[in-house]
């Protein structure tokens, strides 16, 4: 992060010094079991926002709750990878190899390398927009877009993650580091030089900024609340996006992926009243997208 606090603080009438987080809640849509964990922790549990998928096979029952709650706090988790082996999407606008977003089996690659590499940029332009439009149509009011597996952040799409952000007037999930900071978060030394640059641009330009991307990886299950709890007592001063995967333990979830057990534990972690009471305990302050989707210029 930068060494100057977040100008978005004050606009937030808090101190440079407070500690803000977003709890996040990836992946909306992947599955059935992640629509149902989002729906209970949006209505009695410990989260402020959240971000669909919308490529995916669930996505139109994520859009069904958000029309019947309209205030819910719902981005774009926008999609340029399928990282399942048996379980697969691919893109919204089209399926033209031409594009260079889909593989050999037709579906988004796997991985966010071979997505960066083969994207041509004019077609996931179209590809982006065109999920925030199918999000919009279906009755969704999306308060940010965010990118799934951090595709998006890379030379030939950063501008057009931006642009888009801009056009639709919502606030993107973008890290305010410096030079030193896009290295350690493994961008080569020529880009992290540009992407420093850029960001103090778009922060002259009143557009909110994070201070920092944290969370819960999908590592081990083991010990997990008393870890999350720790994260959230390691949390710097500043906006930090705490990402979780809360998902139902459902035969689906344990047939798609072999981080079930995680993903479950994030759900019944933070339906924990023990874990609001130590975030509330440490003065950690929690906020949602919407918050910063009223301050865009």
């Amino acid at each position: 992060m930068t060494t100057t606090p977040n100008p978005v603080l004050k606009k937030l009438g808090l101190a440079d010094n407070d500690r803000v987080a977003i709890i996040h809640t990836d992946d909306i849509g992947m599955c059935q079991a992640s629509v149902e964990a989002f729906a209970d922790l949006n209505e009695t549990g410990i989260i402020s926002s959240g971000a669909v998928m919308v490529p995916c096979p669930w996505f139109l029952h994520a859009a069904e709750y958000a029309r019947q709650h309209p205030q819910v706090d719902l981005g774009i988790h926008l999609t340029l990878t399928s990282e399942w082996k048996t379980y697969r999407w691919g893109p919204v606008s089209t399926r033209d190899p031409a594009s260079g977003m889909v593989d050999e089996e037709g579906y988004f690659y796997h991985l966010s390398a071979p997505a960066q590499e083969h994207g041509d940029p004019a077609a996931v332009e179209l590809e982006l927009t065109a999920q925030v439009e199918r999000a919009l149509k279906a009755g969704i009011f999306p308060t940010h877009v965010d990118t799934h597996m951090g595709t998006v952040a890379h030379p030939k799409f950063m501008g057009i993650y931006v642009q888009l952000a801009m056009k639709f007037h919502l606030p993107p999930m973008i890290p305010r580091l410096d030079e030193a900071g896009w290295r350690a978060a493994g961008l080569e030394a020529e880009f992290a030089k540009i992407a420093a640059a850029f960001i103090q641009q778009l922060e002259g330009s009143s557009l909110p900024l994070l201070d920092m991307l944290g969370g819960m990886n999908l590592d081990t299950d083991e010990n997990r609340l008393e870890r999350t709890k720790q994260a959230f007592s390691d949390l710097q001063p500043g906006i930090t996006h705490f990402i979780i995967h809360p998902s139902k333990d459902t035969p689906e979830l344990r047939a798609i992926t072999p981080d079930w057990r995680c993903r479950a534990a994030d759900y019944q972690d933070f339906m924990n009243e023990e874990l609001r009471q130590h975030i509330q305990k440490i003065g950690v302050h929690v906020i949602g997208y919407r918050a910063l989707k009223e301050l865009m210029p």
